[in-house]
């Protein structure tokens, strides 16, 4: 399985709003494409010193090539979209996970 995390920093004044876009629209909208299994969003628990709050949102997938074929047909109308909407108030990067095991 591969996991696909997005971490993101979310300005406080707009966090609701991007709250409430990635639970109708963002997440949903990923899981629609077909190439994800299931999603989590989690919240990280640290303060940043820029401010505003942290999360993680994964998406799992069988394999790579599930994530790939994401990359290559709906990650840039994802990203466009997340941009457009919140630009600098958003941070984010992503990193490519693979479960060796679970206990």
């Amino acid at each position: 399985m591969i996991i696909y995390n997005i971490t993101i920093n979310i300005h406080d004044t707009a966090h609701d709003t991007w709250m409430q876009w990635m639970e109708n629209a963002y997440i949903p909208g990923i899981l629609a494409t077909g190439k994800f299994d299931k999603a989590r969003m989690v919240k990280v628990l640290i303060e940043e010193e820029m401010g505003g709050q942290t999360y993680s949102v994964q998406f799992e997938t069988k394999d790579k090539a599930h994530l790939e074929q994401f990359y290559k047909e709906d990650f840039d109308k994802f990203e466009n979209e997340a941009k457009k909407l919140f630009g600098e108030m958003m941070l984010t990067f992503k990193t490519e996970l693979a479960l060796i095991k679970e206990y």
